[in-house]
């Protein structure tokens, strides 16, 4: 998501205090690693979306500038990150053989079908775009009406694709703390808004992911301000007309991690479900660009 001046400085107050010292709070449950990433691109940051292939070792990585790379993921024996490759970051094209035109970069949520085609939501003009390969140019799908009148800001954040091909999208916010958050899907052509997801708090809906045990897991952000972000992911029962059996997998405390906006979850070789995050560091230089990984308890 892009962030405002008034956020920058708010984030910039965050770094002074952290540098004056305090505890880190204790590792939530199933943390495996948060591994910080860096590149030397000027386009590097931002991410808001992610895939992480079946073997855990390959991914595909969009920015909220309408940028996108892909890379490695080089692991040791026990399934840690010691290295990520990557580059180099292009522009998102559009319809044509250009690039999105100004006003409508702001690319949030990813997700990648099982037969390759890759599907992006947009914030600011809110809608989702397909694509046969990454390099290539896009298609509009057709909106929901509803898509027109979300916030700016606040729009089409997660994206998610099932095994067959159906996709699900939601918007940032709900417009109310007590308000559940809107579900759209497509399929055989055409948007329908079949089931709403509860609200928990003061969380916003960042990104989602249908898992390799066929459950909707929802990557969810609270900014604290000065104190920093808390993360939280949800799991559901994916039904036809319900979202059921709800569960949280993993919260962490305020300040845990940095600004996660990307989900991928997946199965190691162990047989266990992961999932995987990117955090956007809004190219600015008081935050990171972190990939975290969490190991389900179950």
């Amino acid at each position: 998501m892009q962030k405002s001046s008034l956020f920058a400085l708010i984030m910039g107050f965050a770094l002074i205090g952290g540098l004056q010292g305090s505890a880190s709070p204790p590792a939530p449950a199933g943390l495996l690693q948060a591994f910080r990433w860096q590149m030397d691109d000027d386009n590097f940051g931002g991410l808001s979306g992610l895939e992480v292939w079946p073997d855990g070792s390959r991914f595909l990585t969009i920015s909220d500038k309408g940028m996108y790379t892909e890379g490695r993921i080089l692991r040791d024996e026990a399934g840690r990150i010691v290295e990520v490759t990557a580059g180099p970051i292009r522009p998102l094209r559009a319809r044509g053989a250009g690039g999105l035109a100004r006003g409508r970069t702001d690319s949030e949520g990813l997700a990648v079908a099982p037969d390759g085609r890759v599907y992006i939501s947009f914030e600011g003009v809110a809608r989702v775009l397909e694509y046969d390969r990454i390099d290539g140019a896009a298609q509009n799908l057709p909106a929901h009406p509803d898509f027109a009148v979300m916030q700016t800001n606040s729009a089409l954040e997660a994206l998610a694709v099932d095994g067959a091909g159906t996709l699900y999208t939601l918007p940032e916010r709900s417009g109310a703390l007590a308000k559940p958050f809107p579900v759209y899907r497509f399929r055989n052509g055409q948007w329908s808004k079949p089931f709403t997801l509860p609200r928990r708090g003061s969380f916003l809906a960042v990104d989602a992911d249908v898992g390799p045990d066929g459950r909707f897991y929802l990557l969810e952000r609270d900014f604290q301000g000065l104190a920093g972000f808390a993360s939280r992911v949800r799991s559901f029962a994916l039904g036809e007309d319900e979202l059921t059996d709800e569960r949280v997998e993993m919260e962490s405390a305020t300040g845990q991690h940095d600004n996660l906006e990307g989900l991928s979850v997946w199965r190691d070789g162990a047989g266990e479900i992961r999932l995987t995050m990117i955090a956007d560091d809004n190219f600015s230089f008081f935050q990171t660009t972190e990939i975290v990984e969490y190991r389900l308890q179950r």
